[in-house]
């Protein structure tokens, strides 16, 4: 990857981050993204660039803004060069049935899933064809395939996310440009584990209950992917023998949906 550049949306924390920071190690330009205090996204650009030797910007563009995706783009392609890999990693949840679901947290998770992707994927793709090459992956989720309740949103989005992806394969396939969603159950992050804690305080139940029989009630190996797993797979889909693999929604999923 080296003299390439990244873009990786959502990647101030969890997968994201384990993503571009594999993508850095590789010898990839990256532009670090996502909301949080000045000065921890300032300490974490630092410490990436000083372990990785690469150059690494970063961006706190609100993805739920009109024009802030294309935004994002000028701004990686000003500072770092024409973007070589774009990853959609941005997310957000909301809970609810679906007969209570508040229209504000409806619309919001469209625009940063699903809306940002497509936004992002069409700002890039002229780049990727007048250069040569592209790699385009769609984080998406485990629930593209399948689906939970309480999720509407989500589930929607995500699995608009899976068809985005064969769509822009298809135009794309005679091209050197891939594109690919990888589809991951339940990845151990900082998030996860504050859910553990709160679900094990609410029932009363041990952790490692908790963690086999409700986080991971839909995941048979119970076992956490590990957000290193999932970055791996990322950067051999944005290797060249990859070439040949683009239009897949990828489960790392512990058997997930194998069901």
């Amino acid at each position: 990857m080296k003299g390439r550049t990244a873009l990786v949306t959502g990647s101030t924390s969890g997968i994201g981050l384990g993503m571009a920071r594999a993508l850095a190690r590789a010898g990839a330009n990256v532009m670090l993204h996502g909301l949080g205090a000045a000065d921890e996204v300032r300490r974490l650009r630092e410490d990436l660039a000083r372990e990785t030797g690469v150059r690494v910007e970063v961006s706190q563009a609100d993805l739920r803004v009109a024009g802030e995706v294309e935004n994002l783009v000028r701004e990686t392609e000003q500072r770092l060069g024409g973007i070589d890999v774009l990853i959609n990693n941005a997310g957000i949840q909301f809970v609810s049935p679906v007969e209570s679901f508040p229209e504000e947290r409806w619309q919001a998770i469209q625009e940063i899933v699903l809306g940002a992707s497509f936004r992002a994927i069409r700002s890039v793709v002229p780049g990727m064809k007048q250069r040569g090459w592209g790699r385009i992956i769609n984080l998406v989720s485990a629930h593209g395939l399948v689906a939970s309740p309480f999720k509407s949103a989500y589930v929607a989005a995500k699995h608009g996310q899976v068809g985005l992806t064969k769509s822009v394969a298809l135009e794309l396939a005679e091209t050197a440009i891939t594109c690919n969603a990888i589809c991951p159950g339940y990845v151990r992050t900082a998030l996860v584990e504050g859910q553990i804690e709160s679900q094990a305080a609410t029932h009363r139940l041990p952790r490692e209950q908790v963690i086999r029989d409700v986080i991971l009630a839909s995941q048979p190996t119970k076992r956490f992917i590990e957000v290193e797993e999932v970055a791996a797979l990322a950067l051999f889909l944005c290797g060249e023998h990859a070439r040949s693999i683009t239009g897949a929604a990828i489960p790392i999923d512990g058997g997930w949906t194998a069901r």
